[in-house]
């Protein structure tokens, strides 16, 4: 606030001093001047657009794969026989989808593991991320 130097008047003079509220403005606009350049990308590049599903949170994901491993070693793909490499290139092309569905793998009693653990290593070679194993629970 400024006061008079006047005689006698014991008056105030209420006025607002511009001065720092000046002074304030002409650091900001400096400070933004100088920090503006360096906010700019030197490389111009064209960022793909993000094709994301708006799903709600209740709707249901997408249906498992069933990998079915038979006795004696022939390999089933949603009930359709196939091979390893056919299943290779099944996995390889599901693994590309959002959301991933999940490999749901049933063996059967007596298969031998090592067949069993080819199809989980081609399915997590290929990218699945989801490979789980289809039980029943023991009758008691």
């Amino acid at each position: 606030m400024a006061f008079s130097s006047g005689g006698g008047n014991d008056k105030v003079n209420a006025t607002i001093n511009i001065v720092p509220l000046v002074d304030v403005m002409l650091v900001l606009l400096i400070i933004f001047m100088v920090t503006a350049p360096l906010m700019a990308h030197k490389v111009q590049v064209e960022l793909p657009e993000a094709d994301l599903d708006e799903r709600p949170e209740n709707a249901p994901g997408p249906p498992p794969l069933t990998v079915a491993v038979t006795e004696n070693g022939d390999i089933f793909l949603n009930d359709e026989p196939v091979t390893l490499q056919l299943l290779e290139s099944a996995f390889s092309v599901e693994a590309q989808k959002t959301p991933q569905p999940p490999v749901n793998i049933r063996g059967d009693q007596t298969t031998k593991y090592r067949t069993i653990n080819d199809v989980v290593n081609t399915a997590q070679a290929q990218g699945m991320r989801k490979v789980g194993f289809v039980a029943t629970t023991e009758v008691r």
